[in-house]
């Protein structure tokens, strides 16, 4: 996901978002782990897209 597209988002759908994307995480490691991951290059998306969006709910927290 974009980052502006994050920024709309409330901070309670960026929690949401967060957990979605870990969850993915480890089905994506677990796959990998397994040798059944083709598109290694997601995990990497994934991981980037966690700290985009703990990113930005610390710059949220900050701004308050």
């Amino acid at each position: 996901m974009k980052a502006k597209e994050l920024r709309d988002l409330a901070p309670e759908e960026l929690q949401t978002k967060e957990k979605e994307f870990r969850e993915e995480e480890f089905k994506l490691r677990f796959r990998h782990a397994t040798g059944q991951l083709e598109k290694t290059d997601r995990l990497r998306k994934v991981r980037k897209d966690i700290a985009r969006v703990k990113t930005i709910i610390r710059e949220k927290e900050a701004s308050e």
